[in-house]
């Protein structure tokens, strides 16, 4: 009888420890269950919070972006319907004039108006590398050309331009943000990076749109890129980006700068016949 009771004792203790020992591990569980849920959550709401930041970034640049394309076509509007208009007017009043002076006069005046054509022919070309409609008209391999023609006849820069591949139509508003990262790549190179030599290649793959951009300029640190003197590359990373495309900039002091954006042809042909050709959205 003895025995029995403590048998039946022990089995007691023992379903106490595993109830007990259950209780633990059901509660050690919650508490770790609790814990990554919490954790999870926190993980949606940074992650939500970093993609609203994101949106917003981008919209924020879309909308300067804008802003600054509708400011190009007024100021190229302004320099194709005013200015060389005066200008214009003016060389033909010079020639009016010349014809009623002395030779030597009349040779100077004659020098004023050349000098007041090329100035309209400069104006003339400023105005189209503005305008979004002369661009859209052109594509984007023919606005290159004329922007390369335009800055060799400066003799500021000799500018080299190679296609390659079969050429294809990716949307307008594609090709505006390429030729615009071309622009600010090629004032760089003009004003900042005292280069002599420019390189521009536009790659056609069956999926892949790439353009590269190298000068021999004096190059910079690539801590530029996290300062705010480095404004200018960040513009081209974003403009990049903001149509879905990829920036790699590379550079050294002395060896150079080295621009590559690439860009998958077949996502962006989606966005043709969309908004109001200005629009980034």
């Amino acid at each position: 009888m003895l025995n029995d009771n403590a048998a039946l004792k022990d089995d007691n203790i023992g379903q106490v420890v595993l109830l007990g020992s259950l209780f633990f591990a059901f509660l050690a569980g919650s508490v770790v269950y609790f814990v990554v849920l919490y954790r999870n959550r926190q993980l949606k709401n940074q992650k939500e919070q970093d993609e609203r930041e994101a949106a917003f970034r981008q919209e924020l640049l879309k909308t300067q972006l804008e802003i600054q394309e509708q400011t190009f076509e007024y100021v190229s509007k302004e320099i194709h319907d005013n200015i060389t208009q005066v200008l214009s007017f003016v060389k033909l009043s010079l020639g009016t004039i010349g014809n009623t002076l002395e030779p030597d006069k009349k040779s100077k005046v004659n020098e004023s108006r050349e000098l007041i054509a090329q100035s309209i022919n400069d104006l003339r070309d400023l105005s189209k590398s503005l305008s979004f409609e002369h661009i859209a008209s052109l594509g984007l391999v023919k606005t290159i050309t004329n922007e390369v023609e335009k800055i060799n006849k400066s003799g500021l820069l000799k500018v080299n331009f190679l296609v390659e591949g079969r050429v294809f139509p990716i949307s307008e508003q594609h090709e505006l943000v390429l030729f615009r990262i071309l622009q600010e790549a090629l004032n760089n190179s003009l004003k900042h990076a005292a280069a002599k030599h420019f390189k521009i290649i536009l790659q056609y793959q069956p999926d892949l749109l790439n353009l590269s951009l190298e000068d021999d300029g004096l190059g910079f640190s690539p801590e530029l890129l996290n300062n705010k003197s480095g404004s200018g590359l960040r513009n081209m990373e974003n403009r990049a980006a903001l149509i879905g495309g990829k920036a790699i900039i590379e550079s050294a002091p002395g060896e150079g700068c080295r621009i590559k954006i690439s860009l998958n042809s077949f996502k962006q042909l989606d966005t043709d016949g969309g908004p109001h050709p200005n629009s980034f959205s």
